[in-house]
């Protein structure tokens, strides 16, 4: 008879045994962030080489990765695609924006939720303060996300490895790519925005200073951001720390929403 599986349904009567390995060697990353080739290979029950084989033709198509040094096998950027557009699907715009309505009349600032598209960050909804001198809204604009701070809130939960698929090195500086000294840069304030555990950015023209903390999904992924922007005069540093606060909870509210509705 069909064996049952974890999630109520019955495996076909005829499978195929290397897409069902290949599958179920994808579920195991969800719960497992770091596998080696011998726990794989058991797992499955299947020889060291041919789970050396299936890892390969993963790795070909970006669902895994192997991390340097350690020889470990974790989630692939494909898979991290895959996320974000499963997050798209739920529109997460539905989701945030009574969440961001509560967020900015807490912090009386102006505040967006934004997603990362390659190397650039896309606002998709917003709300406004009440202040006379406020942020506008951007729902729908598309900037560089190293230049923001719902960009480098993401950036900072990314790998060197994964930034390097994002922002290759340019040496003109053209497109999402990245010179030597513009990476040197991005790489030292991602480091500060780790320990921080918050983004900011300066727009000078501007004198608007933006803080911004990601969303993250229930395997710990980053999927999303939230901001919140104010002229200089308003964001000072005293007064970053108490909006963070709010930004986290704001963050926390939605992750929790979205984990409902994702088991739903």
């Amino acid at each position: 008879m069909p064996e049952t599986v974890t999630n109520g349904t019955k495996a076909p009567s005829y499978p195929i045994s290397s897409v069902d390995n290949a599958l179920r060697l994808v579920l195991m990353l969800r719960d497992q962030p770091r596998l080696r080739l011998s726990g794989i290979a058991a797992a499955l029950d299947i020889a060291p080489s041919t789970a050396h084989r299936l890892l390969a033709m993963l790795v070909h198509h970006g669902f895994v990765r192997q991390e340097d040094g350690t020889g470990s096998y974790v989630a692939g950027s494909a898979l991290l695609d895959l996320g974000l557009a499963a997050v798209r699907n739920l529109d997460i715009r539905t989701y945030a924006r009574p969440i961001l309505t509560d967020l900015a009349r807490k912090t009386d600032e102006t505040v967006h939720l934004a997603q990362l598209e390659g190397g650039k960050i896309r606002y998709l909804a917003a709300a406004e303060s009440g202040q006379p001198l406020r942020v506008a809204d951007r729902t729908g604009q598309l900037l560089p996300a190293h230049r923001t701070a719902t960009g480098k809130s993401i950036l900072a939960t990314f790998t060197p490895q994964q930034l390097d698929e994002i922002f290759s090195l340019d040496a003109s500086g053209e497109g999402d790519g990245l010179t030597a000294d513009e990476r040197a840069q991005l790489d030292a304030e991602l480091l500060e925005v780790r320990e921080r555990g918050y983004a900011t950015n300066h727009r000078v023209a501007e004198d608007i200073i933006s803080v911004a903390v990601v969303v993250r999904d229930h395997r710990g992924a980053s999927i999303a951001a939230i901001n919140a922007s104010a002229p200089s005069s308003r964001m000072t540093k005293k007064r970053q720390v108490a909006v963070v606060r709010d930004l986290h909870a704001a963050a926390a509210q939605l992750e929790d929403l979205l984990s409902t509705v994702g088991r739903t």
